[in-house]
């Protein structure tokens, strides 16, 4: 009996613990909620589908890992690349695509010898 009591009283408080530490409803509090406009939304990820297109079909970056994220038009790139020439290719190409305002390259250069 006491067994079934402690079991049950574990699987109770194991439902609370989820609301406790905000895995439980929302309530009134938007959660995730983006504040650019959808257009902007939108915009964005066309920018960053563009570049990573551009990323894929080049023969210099194309077998890198390179990481495209845009918010408002500012694009970040991350990863990794082979050569110096390679992460200012990534650059170059993020910068010329249509809606980019400006670019951050976090790119590192990684020696694969």
């Amino acid at each position: 009996m006491q067994t079934t009591v402690l079991f049950l009283s574990i699987l109770m408080l194991a439902g609370c613990t989820a609301m406790v530490v905000g895995g439980g409803s929302g309530g009134n509090y938007p959660q995730g909620k983006d504040e650019r406009p959808q257009a902007v939304v939108n915009s964005d990820a066309a920018i960053s589908g563009d570049i990573r297109q551009k990323l894929v079909a080049d023969p210099l970056v194309g077998d890198f890992p390179i990481g495209v994220r845009t918010y408002k038009g500012t694009v970040t790139l991350s990863g990794a690349v082979g050569s110096h020439v390679a992460r200012e290719r990534a650059l170059d190409l993020a910068k010329s695509t249509t809606g980019v305002i400006t670019v951050t390259n976090q790119i590192v250069v990684e020696d694969r010898n």
